[in-house]
């Protein structure tokens, strides 16, 4: 086989793989690295001055939308890192998952989770009625809201059908789900103290109720270390149902005729691949077979894609469209975050 041959066949298996090949990775470079540099400088701005990374990665991001104008060198980066590394990093997440985890915290602690996760994005459907609100919205804010913040609302945006609205709903998510979580970091842990909840009960509470995974670890370990490790653990086990409510979501949108339609007459599938990589992941931490430096390694790399994703996302967005979203999206995305909270401490209550 000759050079030439051989640099062709690794340029497919690149494209294959959803990474870039030699040839594009010149025209996405300008974008990626404005859209790293966000990331770096929003991790630097949380750990010197305590602001959450990703809220701090939108707002800057939103601040350079003028980079992702049509015809910008930086545009099909941006893109790139919205869409490619997006999904990396939520495929990544799954090597912090592990059937241990269910059974270190019991039945009914889980099934109450669980019913967490499916009563919050019911209410939402029912709710964005009432808000005057669509679908697409209810599923993409109660999916955020009940299992993981940010990354599940990226996750479920990318088998949400494509409107113009789209990109401008996601960083409305984000952006919402990022506040609220800062917020119930700084609430939620006076209000355990307020129910007279155990430390196990506090954990529950914390991990059940509250959207993005650091403002969790925060919150648990500021009341003690047992309710930071519980909190966590019950955190990670609404992070697990993101490939489940996912696969829930692609098969009702497929079902009722609406999903995207592709070139070449190929529907969309039914999971994407980075959601079959968190399973993958999932599995096989689940038998052992990855060490536990290298599931620390990939939850590393995961925040860091992520940040990446949404410092892109951020400069994807225009500001002033964003803010068209309404004052009945925000209504509708607090009285999600409300009933959850509601749910998970009237469930505590009842099993204790």
């Amino acid at each position: 086989m000759s050079t030439e041959q051989q640099m062709s066949g690794g340029r497919g298996l690149l494209s294959r793989c959803g990474l870039p090949d030699y040839g594009d990775l010149r025209r996405y470079f300008p974008g990626m690295a404005v859209s790293v540099l966000v990331a770096m400088t929003a991790q630097f701005l949380s750990e010197h001055y305590g602001a959450p990374a990703m809220l701090m990665a939108l707002l800057l991001g939103l601040s350079l939308n003028f980079l992702a104008e049509e015809g910008t060198r930086t545009l099909p980066g941006v893109e790139y890192s919205a869409k490619t590394i997006l999904r990396l990093g939520v495929a990544l997440l799954g090597a912090r998952i592990s059937a241990q985890m269910l059974a270190d915290l019991g039945g009914t602690m889980i099934a109450l989770v669980i019913a967490g996760v499916a009563v919050t994005i019911l209410f939402a459907l029912l709710a964005a009625r009432v808000f005057g609100r669509g679908w697409r919205l209810a599923l993409l804010t109660g999916g955020s809201v009940a299992i993981c913040g940010a990354s599940a609302a990226m996750a479920i945006a990318a088998v949400l059908p494509k409107t113009d609205k789209s990109e401008r709903n996601l960083a409305f998510t984000v952006l919402s789900v990022t506040l609220l979580s800062t917020i119930a970091m700084v609430v939620y842990p006076l209000l355990s103290g307020f129910f007279g909840f155990t430390p196990l009960e506090s954990g529950v509470f914390l991990g059940g109720t509250i959207h993005d995974v650091a403002q969790v670890v925060g919150a648990g370990f500021s009341v003690s270390p047992e309710v930071g490790e519980t909190a966590t653990l019950v955190k990670l086990i609404r992070v697990s149902m993101l490939a489940p409510v996912v696969l829930i979501f692609s098969l009702s949108i497929r079902a009722s005729g609406l999903e995207d339609q592709v070139v070449n007459g190929k529907r969309p599938p039914l999971l994407p691949g980075f959601v079959l990589g968190f399973l993958l992941l999932a599995v096989l931490n689940s038998v052992g077979l990855i060490p536990g430096a290298v599931a620390h390694l990939a939850e590393a790399l995961s925040r860091w894609a992520l940040l990446v994703a949404i410092a892109a996302v951020g400069i994807k967005t225009s500001l002033v469209r964003m803010l068209e979203v309404g004052g009945s999206a925000i209504a509708l995305i607090v009285a999600e975050t409300v009933l959850l909270a509601a749910f998970i401490v009237a469930g505590v209550h009842m099993i204790s």
